[in-house]
């Protein structure tokens, strides 16, 4: 089965940076694109960014251009979500999950291309 599992969220203040991860297990990370999503309380899931099977493509929301940077590390199975600049507008909970639309090593950032949802981390942006 497949499984992924998001850590490292937390509490930051404004302007604050926090690293999340996401680890699979069950399955190998290398043959699908992986997405992060968000969701904040009162607000549809959102696509905040996505990295293809291989590295070779990645997605960003327009809000979060430019301060968050997606990343992957296929021998560790695992890949990261680094989040810069951090603000209020940022706090949510934090999914990622695997693309299981085909071809499923292509990324995109439309949460029904994708499935395999983790848990979710929480994102705290306060001061």
């Amino acid at each position: 089965q497949l499984q992924l599992v998001e850590s490292g969220g937390g509490l930051v203040q404004p302007g604050g940076s926090l690293r999340l991860s996401c680890a699979a297990s069950g399955f190998t990370l290398d043959r699908y694109a992986i997405g992060w999503f968000r969701q904040a309380p009162g607000k549809e899931r959102e696509g905040v960014s996505c990295i293809s099977s291989q590295s070779d493509m990645t997605l960003y929301t327009e809000s979060v251009q430019g301060r968050f940077t997606i990343s992957r590390d296929n021998a560790k199975n695992t890949v990261y979500l680094q989040m810069n600049s951090l603000n209020s507008e940022d706090t949510a909970i934090y999914y990622c999950a695997a693309r299981t639309r085909s071809p499923a090593y292509y990324c995109s950032v439309a949460v029904p291309d994708f499935g395999s949802w983790g848990q979710g981390t929480q994102v705290t942006v306060s001061s």
